[in-house]
């Protein structure tokens, strides 16, 4: 990361990515855009068991919409729905425990779930930052596994579900960190030189705007320019939760300035049931309920479109390699 990245995006995110930031942005809201009613709508939050997450969801279920909770922990899962269906009175609220950093688990839980139920919107939101290199059982690096891979897994294996609705959305959560990054694939598991799981977490959400923004380059994504499916990510800013284990010491002094997770998720909950988000294109990166860029000025973080093709490549591999070994 060059100084210039570092010192830009440390005056943008002072300016921007905090709770005052938070309150200047939300001045410009539109309070009518979120006040709407989802009900018979199907919803399916990663990682909602505890902040952006939970918060998206408890927003959601107050609209009205069926709520689907995806989740690793089954104890903390089981708290997050009771507090969900006690606060909104909502009692259409399920939980699934899947871990998205295992590939054959997330294949199982998805061809389950398209038996069963239907989806509108899709919001990847579970993710981790692991700051030692650590390997899943499936011998991946566990941040790529979570964050990268195990996103780009669910959400092709949803596809056929989302396909069938008229007003299908997609939201991955991304972090402001990633626009210090440039995308590298010659090292996607971190096998490599010193491990920094801040920067190796930067790099995954690099891959996940990637995502986003070329869904039609994915096999399972061909419909992408026929139908009316929403591809949009989003940047939870200086919220970062995560930071309370994996940096600690950031959030101690931090802690006061950082975002609430209502603020966290409110773009989030606006991407998922305005009508307002729907006249925008697919694939763009949001902030504060807003499309922005997804490089710095004069930053020098644009990849070659080889290099961003490659990415899909390796992950359909990874993709299909674990749907042929996934118990049914």
């Amino acid at each position: 990361m060059s100084w210039y990245r570092n010192a830009v995006w440390f005056v943008k995110g002072l300016r921007e990515y905090t709770r005052s930031g938070y309150e200047s942005a939300s001045k410009h809201f539109n309070p009518a855009d979120v006040e709407v009613d989802v009900a018979g709508r199907s919803f399916v939050v990663t990682g909602a068991n505890s902040g952006i997450g939970k918060a998206t969801a408890k927003e959601i279920a107050r609209r009205g919409g069926t709520v689907h909770l995806v989740c690793r922990s089954k104890e903390r899962a089981e708290v997050a729905k009771e507090e969900i269906v006690t606060e909104t009175g909502n009692q259409n609220i399920f939980l699934h425990i899947v871990d998205i950093s295992n590939p054959k688990e997330i294949w199982k839980f998805a061809e389950k779930f398209r038996n069963e139920h239907k989806l509108n919107v899709l919001v990847n939101n579970a993710g981790c930052m692991v700051n030692n290199r650590e390997l899943t059982e499936d011998g991946l690096e566990k941040n790529f596994a979570t964050n990268t891979l195990g996103t780009y897994i669910l959400t092709t294996a949803l596809m056929p579900l989302l396909e069938k609705e008229a007003d299908a959305r997609v939201i991955t959560v991304s972090s402001g960190g990633m626009l210090v990054q440039k995308l590298n694939i010659s090292d996607l598991q971190s096998e490599n030189g010193t491990f920094d799981g801040t920067m190796v977490y930067a790099q995954n959400k690099v891959w996940s705007v990637l995502l986003e923004a070329k869904p039609s380059t994915l096999v399972f994504f061909f419909l992408f320019n026929q139908r009316s499916l929403a591809w949009q990510t989003i940047v939870p800013l200086l919220l970062f939760l995560a930071v309370r284990s994996s940096m600690p010491d950031f959030y101690e002094k931090m802690k006061n300035t950082l975002r609430t997770e209502a603020q966290g998720a409110d773009t989030v909950v606006w991407l998922a049931v305005s009508a307002e988000a729907t006249k925008l294109p697919s694939g763009l990166f949001f902030q504060d309920r807003q499309p922005v860029a997804t490089h710095l000025p004069l930053a020098s973080t644009h990849s070659p479109l080889e290099d961003e093709e490659k990415l899909m490549k390796v992950l359909e591999e990874f993709s299909q390699k674990f749907r042929s070994t996934s118990p049914v």
